[in-house]
């Protein structure tokens, strides 16, 4: 009796099991569109041209065009056995098409099925992918059609096109149902019945979008530059000009003009045109559309017209000639590796009226055009040299040429840290980019043991008379990365890196006071201010939009939205939110950062939780569109927490100067620290699924965390360094970059700093599982920084994985690439934080 007790209890076991790993999914609702009226052809033959009889099923082939999900109106409900009942036309045939949407919540396969006594097509996402022919006469004997749904199933929109006939014997009537296969039983299906779906990759490459704006100078016109990558990477131009005074966009072309771009003074456009080896230049009227032709015959290079728009300026390069026997190359000094180390460039002025070119620049130093003033008499240009006696192993020199007389004043000679400059609009100042220990440092505001860091870069103002500086921002938190003085108000405008956002200044130079735009979006990516009116265009991107283009009203500051071209595509996706988060460190310091939710997020689940950072001198800003596009990771249900660690730039100079000499310290413990008092916060965070990711200098991050802490499960590096020594030498600009991350130490002077801050020196205290990804032709960081990591952690026998990313260099930008890189880093997270390892395993399927 006992025996016979445990068989059963046995064989009810397997049962349970065996349901389990067949679950069967049904909606609970469908949506019909229907019906819709068809017509017999007329039978001139009897069979065509295969010699076929014509049949009602040959109907079920006609093509329809699918309308919206939101016109399908009529809601069924299924009976007890799963099948849903539609009506017979009264007379005749029609089509009955159902809507609905499908989501899969992991990685996985399933198929779906449809049973129904009538024929049928199924379509999924617009592809159809199942036919049935076959009329049956009961519902007993419906025949059924079936396909798979692979990987991610995102709100996949799935299509059945019935075809019916008053002439049946029953109603029509469809069942659906999606099985998992065995292997996928931990994957759960839900019907949806609205389009919003989770953003992808996919969403990231593809899709139109603004890219930049520029204003006429009289500020009635602005042009509109964008883009759209098609499916499989195809990127097509476009332009638009928008009126303002009618309100309307008076062009709209494909981008087959080269160079577009706006006149200084009149509200034209001019572009060039390649015939043969020269080049035109033509203007274009927004107006009346007409063309001519400005100049011709000039070499293929870019041009800048002069404000007075009679003379035309362009650099023109040469190249050094040094020889070597066939096969080798001698270098002729430390960036000789780089393409564009022997050449030189040499400044050119065309005269429209006369059509003579006359060389401006002469010699064998290269000459850079910085400015004109506005009356077209003065030039400034600006010289460089290599000088690897002290850092930054160069030096400047800025010229004033009289255009008039060609009588030269040195502005300043053999300065370091001086980028550029350019002229007030009365052109008695210049106003000057350059890092904060430029003009002897008088704009330094650090601590006094500290180095700046020249990637925290100022601006100042010199007086032409006198040579006095003005460190304007010394006391100016942000980072100026673009400045312009407006002729037209007098005010300083500037683009800053201010924490993980790009906003914009203006600075009144005689009241010396700062005044912030009220602007629409994050990150303010190009401003474009009219010369002769009080009128500007900017385009702007923020952590849930893509980018936008606006005009503004410098007067009341009001924004008008001109061009949103992702907003359609943005409508169908369902993001979750993003919420800002600071703490304050163990140094006494408020360290920003935010952290990105899952869609539908439930605060009472526990979420695996990734963590990316940077951390060497710039912020993760706030964009929708990255290389490590955040919100697609919360979309696969992590919870993603950015950092802006110690050594930023964009909070102020003694913060980002924290970055020279550390290489790790102090930003990884703040990286710790604030991922611990994250978790502390926020009980829906999974304290023992943490991934870590980071790039380039955050790829070295990456590795360096590990060396220091077992908090993570999961580790993904792209293109990081491993070791200090060797990134330095090799990397193309591995020195120069070291000039300002390791200011003053070398390998043979501060070794300590080499090895012990080297994630490679420690790699026997790493235990957590590390994915390597390199492009194989990266010359910023040499993919020897992997192959060191991948070497060691192999003989030390430590979970790691290396992908070598073919031909692409430091970035990745190849599509199909792309898709496939960060395909491997959502797989190895899937593998070590959601402990399902199929999407990896058929990516990488062991030998």
């Amino acid at each position: 009796m006992k025996k016979k007790q445990f068989l059963f209890l046995f064989a009810g076991l397997l049962f349970a099991v065996n349901l389990h790993s067949q679950n069967v999914f049904m909606p609970e609702k469908l949506f019909n569109f229907g019906p819709i009226s068809l017509q017999k052809p007329i039978l001139l033959d009897s069979v065509n041209l295969n010699n076929t009889p014509f049949s009602d099923e040959m109907l079920l082939s006609y093509s329809v065009t699918f309308p919206e999900h939101t016109r399908f109106k009529t809601e069924l409900t299924p009976d007890s056995s799963g099948f849903f009942h539609l009506n017979k036309p009264q007379e005749g045939l029609a089509f009955q098409l159902l809507s609905f949407f499908v989501s899969g919540d992991r990685y996985g396969r399933g198929k779906l099925i449809v049973t129904s006594p009538n024929p049928l097509e199924l379509w999924v996402d617009d592809v159809k992918r199942a036919t049935k022919t076959q009329l049956n006469d009961s519902l007993h004997h419906s025949g059924s059609v079936d396909t798979y749904l692979n990987g991610f199933t995102n709100n996949q929109r799935i299509v059945i096109k019935m075809l019916t006939s008053a002439d049946n014997k029953i109603n029509p009537s469809v069942k659906i149902d999606i099985r998992p296969e065995e292997a996928d039983s931990l994957l759960n299906y839900t019907f949806n019945y609205t389009n919003k779906r989770r953003i992808n990759i996919i969403d990231i490459l593809e899709g139109k979008r603004v890219s930049s704006s520029s204003i006429s100078p009289s500020g009635r016109f602005v042009l509109l530059s964008l883009r759209e990558t098609q499916p499989g990477g195809k990127n097509l131009d476009f332009i638009e000009v928008f009126d303002t005074k009618q309100k309307q966009t008076i062009i709209s072309e494909s981008a087959n003009r080269q160079s577009l771009r706006w006149m200084p003074e009149s509200d034209l456009l001019y572009y060039t045109e390649d015939i043969n080896d020269k080049r035109n230049i033509h203007i274009l009227n927004p107006l009346t559309k007409e063309t001519d032709i400005l100049a011709e015959g000039l070499p293929k290079e870019s041009f800048y017209i002069a404000p007075d728009e009679k003379s035309v300026f362009f650099t023109s390069k040469e190249t050094i000639s040094a020889a070597s026997p066939a096969g080798l190359k001698r270098l002729i000094g430390i960036d000789d590796r780089q393409s564009n180390y022997r050449d030189r460039s040499f400044l050119y002025r065309h005269f429209l009226d006369s059509g003579l070119t006359q060389q401006i620049t002469f010699g064998k130093q290269s000459a850079s055009l910085n400015d004109i003033t506005m009356d077209s008499r003065y030039l400034l240009f600006s010289t460089s040299e290599e000088d690897l006696s002290e850092r930054p192993f160069r030096k400047s020199s800025l010229y004033m040429l009289d255009l008039k007389t060609m009588a030269i004043d040195t502005i300043w000679k053999d300065l370091t840290y001086s980028y550029s400059a350019q002229f007030s609009p009365d052109g008695k100042q210049l106003l000057i980019h350059g890092a904060p220990e430029a003009f002897g440092g008088i704009g330094l505001n650090i601590k006094p043991d500290q180095i700046a860091n020249s990637y925290d870069t100022q601006s100042f103002i010199m007086d032409l008379t006198t040579k006095k500086v003005d460190p304007v921002t010394k006391d100016f938190n942000p980072t100026i990365s673009a400045q312009i003085w407006s002729p037209q108000d007098n005010y300083i405008y500037y683009r800053v890196e201010e924490g993980d956002r790009a906003n914009m200044y203006r600075y009144s130079h005689r009241n010396r006071k700062f005044e912030k735009l009220p602007l629409k979006e994050d990150v303010i990516r190009s401003f474009s201010i009219a010369e002769n009116a009080a009128w500007a265009t900017y385009t702007g991107v923020s952590t849930s939009n893509s980018n936008r283009s606006y005009l503004l009203n410098l007067k009341n500051m009001e924004s008008t939205l001109l061009s949103d071209p992702y907003a359609e595509k943005l409508n169908t996706l369902n993001l979750g939110e993003v919420i800002d988060w600071n703490f304050t460190s163990s140094y006494g310091d408020e360290i920003e950062g935010r952290y990105y939710l899952p869609p539908n997020f439930d605060s009472t689940k526990k979420y695996p939780l990734i963590v990316y950072y940077y951390g060497g001198t710039s912020p993760t800003s706030r964009i929708f569109e990255s290389t490590y596009p955040l919100h697609v990771y919360a979309a696969q249900d992590y919870v993603v927490y950015t950092i802006q660690p110690s050594g930023t730039t964009g909070y102020g100079q003694e913060f980002s100067a924290r970055h020279v000499n550390a290489w790790g310290d102090q930003t990884a413990e703040e990286i710790i620290e604030g991922v611990e008092k994250f978790i502390a916060e926020h009980s829906f965070v999974d304290s023992t699924k943490i991934g870590n990711i980071g790039a380039s200098y955050g790829g070295f991050m990456t590795q360096y965390l590990i060396t220091k802490t077992d908090l993570f499960s999961a580790s993904v590096s792209h293109a990081g360094i491993s070791n200090i020594t060797s990134y330095w030498g090799e990397g193309y600009w591995g020195y120069s970059y070291s000039a300002g991350a390791s200011a003053g130490s070398y390998p043979w002077n501060n070794p300590e700093l080499y090895v012990k801050q080297s994630p490679l020196f420690n790699a026997d205290k790493i235990k957590t599982p590390l994915l390597l990804l390199h492009g194989t032709a990266d010359t910023n960081v040499p993919i020897g920084e992997s192959i060191q990591m991948y070497t060691a952690l192999k003989l030390l026998n430590k979970p790691v994985e290396f992908i070598q990313v073919i031909g692409e260099n430091h970035a990745i930008y190849d599509y199909d690439k792309r898709i496939a890189w960060n395909n491997a880093i959502y797989a190895w997270f899937a593998k070590w934080l959601k402990d399902d390892s199929r999407w990896w395993d058929s990516m990488y399927p062991d030998e």
